[in-house]
């Protein structure tokens, strides 16, 4: 969120999703949407993450859990700025920055065979290496008051802060 609040796409539309968390069998719906009757339940079509993030940011988390096929399909978006969608014989412009996160080491999985390597290439442009929160211990109070501000705005709720005694557990 910060590189996309912090660049010239941040008027534009920062979408996530947990690559993970998303069977393999729709993910691939999810990413590039579908047209109406692609499938049996396809009633109406929908827009993929990657046309509602246009002009904005797409952040793709736990991209390593992704399979080769979904792995290639990524791929091809990223070389050729356009995707279609499922069940579409036509092209979408994609004009979309891509971030990705994993809690895989991807080199590693590019070693293993386990992760395309053209595609590591394609997001590993700028990478950012952020050690476990168990070995920032510094960052937990800081952590731990932006969550609090944030649920107390949301809950309405009026907390000022946290004793000595939780800061410290």
């Amino acid at each position: 969120r910060a590189i996309h609040h912090n660049s010239t796409r941040s008027k534009g539309p920062f979408v996530a999703t947990n690559c993970g968390a998303i069977p393999e069998g729709l993910l691939e719906n999810e990413l590039f949407g579908h047209t109406r009757g692609a499938y049996t339940d396809a009633h109406e079509s929908k827009e993929g993450l990657f046309a509602q993030a246009d002009g904005g940011t797409l952040f793709l988390d736990e991209i390593g859990n992704t399979s080769p096929a979904l792995q290639m399909k990524l791929l091809r978006v990223l070389q050729e700025r356009e995707f279609k969608p499922i069940g579409s014989t036509k092209s979408i412009k994609a004009n979309v920055r891509v971030v990705a996160a994993s809690n895989v080491d991807l080199k590693k999985a590019v070693n293993n065979g386990t992760f395309r390597e053209d595609l590591f290439y394609r997001i590993h442009v700028v990478p950012i290496y952020i050690s476990p929160l168990r070995e920032r211990k510094d960052d937990i109070p800081l952590l731990a008051t932006y969550f609090m501000r944030e649920f107390c705005r949301v809950l309405q709720k009026d907390i000022q802060g946290f004793t000595s005694a939780a800061i410290q557990r």
